[in-house]
């Protein structure tokens, strides 16, 4: 008859398997909450610095920790710990309000007694104008993840018989120093001409470098983010790790390297 007693070979090496997931899964969560993670840009609100198909590794230690730190925002730590007030010009990911609250990435612009106004799609910081200059167009080359529909008819060209999208762009410098290029496609007084925002203490007032197609704090949910409290700050972005033009096929391994655009791996922030 076989051995079936607690003792023997197979029950402990189920117990040691087992023993070795719950590590490993531990370790993976400790990971993702405290230390780093991984984003994908899932949209084009961040252009001309972040594509479709941009892989991420954001740092969790920069802004201190809560509930939204962890995954799925299980809601084991209370309020803020060890919070830190994010520089202007950050690049953050946070979890988005509503029932439908969502990772989102988007450019911190305004700290709490912060005064914002866009007029005439120039930012005005607590009264002064952060300049922003014409640069060279950014010039995108159509893939299967950023095509017609994403880049918007009007922006549509030809380079060497390539179809590409023109962007104008521009580059603004806040207080500090701190550098960015911005993409804005035109004159929409829905998105260039707003009030004047006064950041509320424990909040940040975010946007998109992609000013015309953004959800940002520019204006209130539905529509936008609104401004978002500090404890839902989940990290910064740290670097591109890697980056595809979405025509992989998982059936075609070949096509993972063809798909990838190496030349924005390694890229920082």
């Amino acid at each position: 008859m076989a051995d079936t007693s607690p003792s023997s070979p197979k029950s402990s090496e189920a117990k040691d398997t087992l023993r070795f997931f719950l590590k490993l899964a531990l370790f993976v969560f400790i990971l993702r909450s405290f230390i780093v993670t991984s984003f994908v840009i899932p949209s084009e609100s961040m252009l001309p610095r972040l594509l479709i198909g941009d892989y991420l590794f954001v740092t969790k230690w920069n802004y201190g920790y809560s509930r939204w730190s962890l995954p799925f925002g299980v809601p084991l730590l209370p309020g803020r710990i060890l919070g830190r007030d994010p520089a202007r010009g950050d690049v953050v990911v946070f979890r988005s309000p509503g029932p439908d609250d969502h990772d989102v990435i988007k450019r911190v612009i305004g700290l709490p007694g912060d005064t914002i106004q866009v007029t005439n799609g120039q930012v005005i910081l607590n009264g002064r104008p952060v300049p922003k200059q014409r640069v060279a167009d950014f010039v995108l080359p159509l893939t299967p993840n950023f095509g017609p529909t994403e880049c918007g008819a009007a922006y549509l060209d030809s380079v060497g018989g390539r179809s590409v999208c023109r962007y104008p762009r521009f580059r603004e410098t806040l207080p500090g120093g701190k550098s960015y290029d911005v993409i804005d496609q035109g004159n929409f007084p829905d998105r260039d001409d707003t009030g004047v925002y006064t950041v509320p203490a424990g909040r940040v007032f975010l946007m998109g470098d992609n000013r015309d197609d953004s959800a940002d704090s520019r204006f209130a949910p539905p529509m936008g983010m609104g401004m978002i409290p500090m404890d839902r700050l989940e990290g910064r972005a740290a670097v591109t790790f890697f980056s595809t033009d979405g025509s992989a096929e998982w059936i075609k391994p070949w096509t993972w390297v063809t798909a990838a655009r190496w030349k924005r791996i390694g890229e920082g922030f």
